[in-house]
């Protein structure tokens, strides 16, 4: 292919430091036979030669150097611009023609997905932080969608998620993964290393924007190290959303749900997958988080990224005579303090340092609260929600799928939250 662009099932394609960690490790499971969806890469490169042809390189290179407000007005004209202006030739035209290619080698749409240089890294995932497009069908719509994955570098939330981490965006550059959509009748995720040695699967109907997201409590299923199933939860199909205080809550149900009850998998399912998420820890030498999407087919991989996991912590002990509620562990730490119910983000001024966070959905715009906070507690969510990882980046306890917590837990109780065991007690 082009110099810029590689099939994920090229050797080329197994290199971060041009095509991003998630494409890399795609191309790395691709290249041992694990199933992974039809797709190529877009070198960051192309976004630097992009940069470079509007004018922005230098603007870009010196944004630290600058006071707030021209910070400000800077960031401001780099992101319009990336979003805005044409790519440029030496880019726009292979990058239509693999797309080109793909679509009609499968007859698919197609998902693009940010795979920036500093994405998916142990020490910075970026969960839900960059952008990604699902369903794209027509050129006029893929290229917009590249443009906005490279603008996102630019994006607040993500320029927030680079300040708390001591980052700089001149210093990172935006690959892109492009590949063909699964029409996922179930999708989820996956720990391959719990506290207890063990592996966590978690999965909804449907697409897994949902889990990612914290919209929902997803099945989860606990299996050995070997992969065999020891213990089946499902989830929650529907539930409300809204602000108690503004207006009244709405009832979402995924229409993908409607008329199906019980577990998304079968146990030989389950273990299917956990045998898949085996090798890819073998591959990757060490343990895993996976996303995955199972359609006619069978099972795709569409992530894998670095997960840090730690031994159970013996805080928790003393708490253990009060009150307590069971939900989907995040995987590391353990933390106490007042607890604060919010039931949107327009409550959360309320929330001061150390308190822990109660509300409804785990999503991962609220990764800007967590270094504040000693511990979060969400209502909906799961294990492999993006904002699971981004606590399990910052070694934050979280427990999600805690169902009626906001009702349950006593607003400025004193709350212990156990992030490995998925346990949440509070003092009466």
């Amino acid at each position: 292919m082009n110099k810029l662009i590689a099939d994920l099932h090229d050797v080329a394609a197994d290199d971060a430091a041009r095509f991003g960690p998630k494409s890399a490790n795609q191309a790395k499971l691709a290249g041992a036979g694990l199933p992974v969806p039809a797709g190529f890469c877009l070198d960051a490169e192309a976004y630097r030669v992009q940069l470079q042809e509007l004018g922005l390189k230098e603007s870009a290179s010196e944004i630290k150097r600058l006071d707030e407000t021209q910070q400000r007005q800077r960031i401001s004209e780099i992101r319009i611009a990336l979003f805005d202006s044409a790519i440029v030739p030496e880019i726009a035209d292979p990058l239509l023609a693999a797309w080109n290619k793909l679509i009609c080698r499968s007859g698919a749409k197609v998902a693009v997905r940010s795979s920036a240089l500093s994405e998916d890294l142990a020490e910075s995932s970026f969960a839900g932080q960059y952008e990604s497009f699902l369903g794209i069908g027509n050129e006029e719509d893929f290229l917009t969608a590249v443009r906005a994955c490279w603008a996102a570098i630019w994006s607040p939330r993500v320029l927030r998620y680079m300040r708390d981490n001591d980052m700089n965006p001149a210093d990172t550059a935006m690959a892109l993964c492009i590949q063909e959509l699964i029409e996922a009748r179930v999708s989820g995720g996956g720990l391959s290393r719990l506290a207890d040695g063990n592996m966590m699967l978690s999965a909804s109907r449907g697409l897994g924007t949902a889990i990612a997201q914290g919209e929902v409590v997803p099945d989860r299923y606990s299996l050995t190290s070997n992969g065999i199933v020891l213990e089946t939860e499902t989830g929650v199909e529907e539930h409300n959303i809204g602000c108690d205080l503004h207006a009244a809550p709405q009832n979402l149900k995924r229409e993908s749900e409607k008329g199906f009850s019980g577990p998304c998998l079968s146990g030989s399912q389950a273990e299917e997958l956990g045998f898949l998420m085996i090798q890819t820890e073998k591959l990757m030498g060490i343990p895993v988080e996976i996303e995955w999407a199972m359609d006619r087919e069978g099972f795709r991989l569409v992530q894998a990224r670095p997960l840090k996991i730690e031994a159970a912590p013996v805080e928790g002990e003393a708490w253990q005579s009060f009150p307590g509620l069971r939900g989907h562990p995040s995987g590391t730490g353990w933390g106490a303090g007042r607890a604060v119910v919010v039931n949107c983000e327009c409550e959360l001024s309320r929330v001061g340092p150390g308190d822990v966070l109660v509300t409804r959905i785990a999503s991962p715009a609220l990764n800007h609260i967590l270094p504040k906070v000693s511990a979060v507690v969400a209502e909906r969510g799961g294990s492999t929600s993006h904002l699971a990882s981004l606590a399990r980046e910052r070694n934050i306890p979280m427990v999600l799928g805690v169902l009626e917590a906001t009702r349950k837990i006593p607003d400025g109780a004193q709350v212990g939250v156990d992030g490995v065991l998925g346990m949440v007690h509070w003092q009466q």
